[in-house]
């Protein structure tokens, strides 16, 4: 495929992304209309959320095709070193000291070219790229994230996403902190225990996930045999409930908006410092524990000021 073509069929590509980025707009106007209780449109903002990264992802890798150079053209047959008809008519010496340098030939020159617009066009798709990858949730989420944690001299201690990421991240703080150490069945086990022991005030924020209604005693107690029997996953009941039983603050930093800290009224040097993010998989919502910058990389941050 030659340059013009192949050009024109990227524009072709930018054009139809441009009319499906659209399209998705005008979707997710439709779905941030929807009038639906809190938990539903919670689970909208992800769902728009997913589908803003997904169409990011799918354009990316769609514009790397564009990548691939095309085979080089064949090479002259000329070797130049045959003296020409020109040199023979005026009796040139051919074998002087200062001979003609062979001119290049056609193909040659046309091959030159089309490396070099090759060159240019992998460094415009590169730009292109940069540039979706810069707005994806996912870095524009962790780029916050970390910002916040380098005000506060700390940085992030990823975890696992396996289901059990709450439980494993409070665990590090506790044993970061020295407070003690649980496996993530002790936590879970907590946790189902105080919520349990405190149905009625817990209850009134615990809802069915397909339909938004309170949960009903059955409902209640099958969500409790859940925690303590599967990887489902840990939200804010279960930060409530576990910092109550273990008598610390917990604070989860995000990306939007100020953190948020359960049991303040808990001796504040047992603080726990978490971090929650809606972006980092598409299997749903993470969290990772922190830690304090090490004072070697602190100590050279400041020398560098």
């Amino acid at each position: 495929m030659d340059d013009s073509a192949l050009e024109t069929e990227r524009e072709e590509l930018l054009t139809q992304h441009r009319k499906e980025k659209k399209e998705l707009q005008s979707k997710i106007q439709s779905m941030k209309k929807m009038k639906v209780d809190k938990k539903k449109k919670k689970e909208i903002q992800e769902s728009i959320a997913q589908l803003e990264a997904e169409i990011d992802t799918r354009h990316a890798e769609e514009l790397k095709r564009f990548t691939i150079s095309e085979p080089p053209l064949g090479t002259s047959t000329n070797s130049g070193t045959e003296p020409s008809a020109v040199d023979e008519v005026n009796g040139l010496d051919n074998k002087s000291d200062h001979q003609e340098e062979p001119r290049s030939s056609k193909a040659q020159r046309r091959r030159e070219k089309k490396e070099q617009d090759d060159r240019e066009r992998q460094a415009r798709i590169k730009e292109e790229e940069a540039v979706v990858l810069k707005n994806s949730p996912r870095i524009i989420e962790n780029n916050r994230i970390n910002e916040t944690l380098r005000q506060r001299k700390m940085i992030s201690f990823a975890v696992p996403a396996d289901g059990d990421c709450l439980y494993n991240a409070i665990n590090h703080q506790l044993s970061l902190l020295g407070i003690g150490e649980y496996n993530v069945a002790e936590l879970r086990n907590l946790a189902a225990e105080y919520i349990e022991a405190n149905k009625d005030s817990m209850i009134c924020y615990m809802s069915h996930p397909d339909t938004g209604d309170m949960l009903d005693s059955a409902g209640f107690t099958k969500y409790c045999q859940q925690l303590r029997s599967t990887k489902v996953w840990g939200g804010e009941i279960e930060i409530k409930a576990l910092s109550s039983s273990l008598k610390c603050p917990i604070e989860i930093i995000q990306a939007n908006g100020p953190s948020t800290v359960h049991g303040q009224l808990e001796d504040a040097s047992r603080k726990l410092i978490l971090t929650y993010h809606r972006h980092m998989y598409r299997l749903g919502e993470h969290y990772n524990s922190t830690k304090p910058v090490p004072v070697v990389e602190e100590k050279r941050d400041e020398s560098e000021q």
